[in-house]
């Protein structure tokens, strides 16, 4: 696992490894940031289910102004630290402990509101309605802004609120 592209391109990344791990790899990374196009330099992300935290270090990397990565695993949370300490990123980055549904209220709470949010369950949990719907819910998505979640392909999921 490596970043793709801006500053710190090339760079690899730590990553737990077992089978419980599922990391987004290189080409699904590439697809989504070809989708996406140029980062603003004034952009907030959230990683949700963070893991190693590559996608929110990806943004990170192209130019975003900053990044809140959540995981309810601290040893999710210490690749993520170990990740923005290598890339040099510690500044731009807040780390929450915490499951997705607290963090989402709190970060309502906060009035903190993201240009890009992704979230990357684990499949098993089939999930990814009841993420969109809490961020529908308690608005931390900027109006013009873009929420990625990545499931499995046999979980349907219905943007019928957005």
């Amino acid at each position: 696992m490596r970043i793709i592209s801006g500053t710190n391109k090339g760079k690899k990344l730590y990553a737990p490894e077992g089978k419980s791990v599922r990391p987004t790899g290189d080409k699904i990374k590439e697809a989504i940031f070809n989708i996406i196009g140029s980062i603003d330099e004034e952009s907030t992300v959230l990683e949700l289910f963070a893991g190693s935290g590559s996608i929110g270090i990806e943004f990170l990397a192209r130019g975003a102004k900053h990044c809140t990565f959540v995981d309810i695993s601290r040893k999710s949370l210490n690749y993520v630290k170990k990740n923005l300490e290598l890339c040099n990123f510690s500044d731009k980055a807040k780390i929450i402990s915490s499951d997705y549904e607290k963090a989402i209220i709190n970060l309502s709470k906060d009035n903190e509101k993201f240009d890009y949010i992704f979230a990357d369950p684990p499949y098993e949990l089939n999930i990814s309605n009841k993420i969109l719907n809490k961020i529908v819910e308690y608005g931390i998505l900027k109006s013009d802004g873009l929420l990625i979640i990545e499931s499995d392909k046999s979980e349907k999921v219905i943007d019928n609120e957005v």
